[in-house]
């Protein structure tokens, strides 16, 4: 597929056929990564897989040290229960 690079606002813009698209697994609205690899630029499609956050990767990622403390969010300003 042979397109052009078009001005669109202060961007630039490229058009992708819909078969392009389809071809690669993309859907409208998708997000992509858009790198560049040996002089070219790739597109793909982002990771489709979700992680699953667990409280002990947070927890390890944190600088030792940390100790955990009470915040103080304010007086209750509605019907707060405390």
């Amino acid at each position: 597929m042979t397109t052009t690079i078009q001005k669109w606002g202060n961007s630039q813009g490229l058009r992708l056929a819909k078969s392009l698209l389809e071809e690669a697994h993309i859907r409208i609205g998708e997000e992509v990564e858009v790198l560049v690899k040996g002089g070219k630029i790739v597109v793909q499609p982002r990771s489709r897989q979700k992680r699953r956050i667990r409280i002990e990767d947070l927890v390890a990622r944190m600088p030792r040290g940390t100790r955990p403390r009470e915040e103080s969010f304010g007086k209750p300003q509605g019907k707060e229960v405390w």
